[in-house]
């Protein structure tokens, strides 16, 4: 993740470049992790930085700061975000708490917690608004090399894997290209203001198509924006953007959808329902249901995914 010039880039931007949002503050790092976006809060000019994981990287987290000589203004915490005391309550959150189509094995009920405990009235988190979206792509070929593979393994049937291969989104990177429908956005969440509950979504969608082509999968991505800042600073795990860890998320279709050109009105319309998985609710059950009808073809079918 360090590595991902996208994804800590913009938190070095956003931090570094709004010095009066920190300066004199205190500053609460969510799931700190090597502790570098408390590191950047400091060099911001924070008055107080309380870096919080609950897992052992946090002794790692310890040793970078006394090396690098911020001991003295970064408090290194190992526990629970929802069962940490502070000695105060802090003027700005930071947190990277986002993971794959979002919210799988998401931080952010954490965050919102934390927000609730320990954020001052009229306080900030950063980032602090949050989008996923959906598109059609063509994607023959890994198809099936992912899925079709299971019809015939070495001349034996293994077809009886093939469903589960299907409910297995895969998380990969996506050819621009390869997209042949209109995005829509089916999450907006305002950090400031949302409830744990919002988590929790079923969204209605259209898509429609760009050109004359097979829709195999529905893709996802997300977008992240620091509205906070004096200038927005936002950053894009689409496959149109830079490469990011995230990658995209891809969900395989059952029936290739025959779509036409963008001025033939062909729609592909459905709804997505997006919930935790009852036993581990940082896994997600995803339901997709597909109603397509065109001259040649018609679909109405609703495909159940798990986010493991």
């Amino acid at each position: 993740m360090l590595k991902d010039q996208v994804r800590t880039g913009s938190y070095k931007k956003a931090i570094l470049e709004n010095k009066h949002l920190f300066q004199d503050k205190a500053v609460l790092d969510v799931g700190c992790g090597t502790g570098i976006l408390s590191m950047f809060a400091v060099q911001s000019g924070a008055r107080k930085v309380y870096a919080v994981d609950s897992s052992d990287i946090i002794i790692q987290a310890r040793q970078i700061v006394l090396d690098n000589g911020f001991a003295d203004k970064i408090e290194c915490i190992q526990g629970k975000m929802e069962e940490v005391e502070l000695p105060e309550k802090v003027d700005v959150i930071i947190s990277e708490w986002m993971g794959y189509f979002l919210l799988y094995e998401t931080m952010l009920p954490t965050v919102l917690v934390a927000r609730d405990k320990w954020l001052k009235e009229g306080g900030l988190i950063m980032p602090d608004h949050a989008k996923i979206y959906l598109a059609g792509i063509e994607d023959a070929d890994y198809k099936a090399e992912k899925i079709e593979f299971w019809n015939d393994v070495y001349g034996f049937d293994f077809s009886c894997i093939k469903e589960m291969a299907y409910r297995e989104p895969l998380v990969d990177v996506v050819d621009p290209q390869a997209i042949n429908t209109t995005p829509c956005e089916i999450l907006n969440l305002n950090l400031n203001t949302c409830k744990k509950e919002d988590l929790t979504f079923r969204s209605d969608f259209e898509i429609w198509g760009q050109r004359r082509d097979l829709t195999h999968a529905i893709i996802a991505w997300f977008d992240i924006t620091f509205e906070a800042c004096h200038k927005p600073v936002y950053f894009t795990t689409s496959p149109l953007g830079k490469y990011t860890h995230w990658k995209q998320t891809v969900f395989y279709l059952r029936t290739a959808l025959s779509i036409n050109g963008p001025y033939d009105n062909c729609k592909i319309a459905g709804w997505i329902d997006v919930a935790p998985n009852k036993k581990n609710e940082r896994d997600l059950d995803i339901l997709l249901h597909i109603d397509f009808e065109t001259d040649d073809q018609e679909l109405h079918d609703t495909f159940e995914f798990a986010l493991r």
